[in-house]
């Protein structure tokens, strides 16, 4: 079974060039759209989970979809991760549900209970062989139960709200996490900006220097394609201004610097629904969930698909697998599908 933690990903994609996407799963159609999508690029996924999603759809749910696409694509190293978790209550019940990362959220607390958060959870995930990463700093934008700052506010005072590469490496050394997330101009949610988005890439070649080896993290990256918040608008949607981070900042935030992970979740929200309400609006007699559905799960596709390509992660799967067979570490000790399927 290849779920395995981020580390064996990260440990190539560091220096090789790419990054592993990060895709928010809330239901079957959006978990079966990425999975087929990753499949067919040959890429590694990371499933991630937010307290929004356990929410909605109930865990026990959640675990037996991911399970079935553990076992249709066997051949595909993916991580199940929490995304945004608060408490480290939160982070032992993913551990106890079988998830093989964890994100612990304590940014906005100021730097040492911050410090002290993570620590705590970190220790406890280190126990159970679980992965953990953290964040420093602060990111615009609103999304689930994450809220950060207004988007002109922070737009408008970023510089002090991106992460310091001085506190980061203090931070690495005091809690032990496996990876960062920084803020460097992203924002949550579909209207990012009022402006156009530009990413601090000096701050990231900071961080670097100060964290070498450190994997880092972009929370806040979906582009909003433009495509598609024509076609919300179309179909009778109101979402007027909606800006992201474009997708060629991304790409050399991946490329050239030290960016593994990059969060995509808005865009998949997009995609989706922009084919819902274009079925909606151009077959008005149709009520059968399957045929709107469909089309939703096939946008899901569509989307991972391009971004997987903006990654450079397409058919990097066989190469992680691959790399840690000739290392001689044993691959199935990073998996952890005996707790999932429990």
């Amino acid at each position: 079974m290849p779920l395995m933690t981020t580390k064996p990903m990260f440990d190539l994609a560091y220096e090789g060039g790419f990054a592993v996407g990060a895709f928010n799963v809330n239901n079957m159609e959006i978990t079966q759209g990425i999975i087929e999508a990753c499949a067919a690029e040959k890429s590694p996924l990371i499933l991630q989970i937010s307290k929004g999603a356990r929410k909605y759809a109930k865990m026990n749910y959640l675990r037996h979809i991911i399970l079935a696409a553990v076992e249709e694509y066997p051949e595909l190293p993916i991580a199940i991760h929490l995304d945004h978790g608060d408490t480290v209550d939160l982070v032992q019940q993913c551990i106890n549900d079988g998830f093989t990362s964890v994100m612990i959220d304590g940014s906005h607390y100021d730097f040492e209970k911050n410090i002290e958060l993570s620590k705590k959870a970190t220790d406890l995930a280190h126990a159970n062989g679980v992965v953990v990463e953290a964040e420093l700093g602060m990111l615009g934008g609103i999304e689930e139960d994450v809220v950060g700052m207004d988007a002109h506010e922070y737009e408008k005072n970023i510089e002090k709200f991106l992460t310091d590469p001085e506190q980061a490496a203090d931070f690495w050394k005091r809690t032990g996490i496996d990876s960062l997330a920084v803020a460097i101009g992203t924002s949550h949610g579909a209207f990012k900006f009022k402006h156009e988005a530009k990413l601090a890439f000096n701050r990231v070649e900071q961080i670097m220097k100060t964290c070498p080896g450190l994997p880092l993290v972009m929370h806040g990256s979906s582009s909003v394609p433009q495509e598609f918040i024509d076609l919300v608008n179309k179909y009778g949607g109101a979402m007027p201004n909606a800006k992201g981070v474009p997708e060629d900042q991304i790409n050399m935030a991946v490329t050239k610097y030290g960016v593994c992970k990059v969060n995509i979740d808005t865009d998949l929200r997009l995609a989706m629904t922009a084919k819902i309400r274009e079925v909606f609006s151009t077959k008005p007699a149709e009520f059968d969930p399957r045929n709107y559905m469909g089309p939703g799960r096939e946008a899901i596709i569509n989307m991972v698909r391009r971004k997987l390509h903006m990654l450079n992660s397409a058919g990097k799967a066989d190469v992680i697998v691959k790399h840690w067979e000739k290392s001689g570490k044993s691959l199935p000790s990073y998996y952890n599908a005996k707790k999932l399927s429990a």
